[in-house]
């Protein structure tokens, strides 16, 4: 074989390499980066304020907070399901894994209230700390967590030994009984859990997450989240050990969830309060009070925002729907703020009646 002849083979096997690798690079950033957009609006109507929402992707249930109730939709369809009432103001809901109660932190009374999934009838009433806030349910040990904003602790709630009939002591529990009460060094935002043990939460005014150990039912770690300040919602990577907080400074932070060490910062819309995880194409999400849900592709270098998706005003708060890969986004039109006072110096603006709506987001 000629010298020649053998360079061309050599240059040719070099090229067809790098147009393969180049291939196989293409293929994840194309999937991740098609872009979402605004496929729905189910407008609801109602009175009051909002919190956080909920998706069971399996049920094809949307669990929206709504001051003294929780709504809950269908998603397949946009209609309502029904409503559990009677509470004092809400703020988030977990559900457990036998598929059979629903737990609601009313900040309002102080309270986790449990309710029948299939039903949704109030069964059980217990007694938290001040002002309970987001809400978690931690497989392994099967227990409830409700973080306490006010009171600034966790209350732990055994969802796995509950027995049914009177608990006798004038309560309204039924056997679901707290068996602790953790100390938080500061004002306790939104939760996670690895499935396996460990819970994770936003201390928003510190600007820290902290890790807590749901068998032992300690506090293990508190990290600070440098250049991420006031931190609100929380999604994780479980496969991945990777954490995302969205915080007040328009960056979400990418965290090692085993050492807490802060790996990048990714730019975000302004007022976030929420965040999810889509495992299937390593991508993290935040909702943002401007009118943004800005996507950021976890599996690209550099951790890159890749959409910055247009939503509606107010829309802060979101649940992603792992089953059929869409997001829930919630807010209503605003009238004028009233004048501050001293006593609220930073008024809301008031909702325009029977504007309160759902986004559907999707691909």
């Amino acid at each position: 074989m000629s010298k020649q002849r053998t360079l061309r083979l050599v240059v040719r096997s070099f090229a067809a390499a790098a147009l393969l690798c180049g291939l196989v690079a293409a293929v994840r950033p194309i999937a991740a980066q098609q872009p979402y957009k605004v496929l729905d609006h189910w407008k609801l109507g109602g009175e009051g304020f909002w919190d956080y929402l909920l998706a069971d992707p399996l049920a094809h249930r949307l669990y929206l907070t709504r001051g003294n109730h929780v709504d809950v939709l269908d998603t397949q369809t946009g209609k309502p399901i029904g409503s559990i009432a009677g509470l004092h103001g809400t703020h988030g809901v977990a559900l457990d894994t036998a598929g059979k109660f629903g737990y609601i932190s009313d900040g309002g009374g102080n309270a986790v209230v449990v309710f029948d999934r299939a039903t949704l009838a109030t069964v059980a009433t217990i007694p938290a700390g001040t002002n309970p806030d987001a809400i978690v349910f931690e497989p392994a040990t099967q227990t409830v967590w409700a973080f306490n904003g006010r009171s600034h602790d966790a209350t732990v709630i055994d969802a796995a030994t509950r027995k049914t009939g009177d608990p006798g002591d004038g309560s309204s529990s039924l056997g679901w009984k707290v068996i602790a009460t953790i100390p938080l060094p500061g004002k306790p935002e939104f939760a996670a859990v690895d499935g396996k043990g460990l819970v994770f939460d936003n201390i928003e005014d510190k600007s820290e997450i902290v890790r807590l150990d749901a068998k032992t039912l300690k506090l293990t770690a508190e990290w600070p989240l440098t250049g991420c300040d006031g931190p609100s919602g929380l999604a994780i990577d479980v496969a991945g050990s990777r954490l995302f907080p969205v915080c007040h400074n328009k960056v979400m932070g990418v965290i090692d969830s085993s050492t807490g060490k802060v790996l990048a910062t990714a730019e975000i819309g302004n007022g976030p309060d929420a965040a999810g995880w889509n495992a299937a194409h390593k991508l993290a999400f935040a909702s943002c009070g401007e009118g943004v849900l800005s996507v950021i592709d976890a599996g690209a270098p550099g951790y890159p925002t890749i959409e910055s998706l247009p939503t509606q005003r107010g829309a802060r708060t979101m649940a992603y729907d792992s089953a059929a890969d869409r997001i829930y986004l919630v807010t209503a039109d605003f009238g004028p703020a009233p004048a501050p006072t001293a006593d609220n110096p930073r008024p809301r603006p008031a909702i325009v009646p029977g504007s309160f709506t759902v986004l559907v987001v999707g691909r």
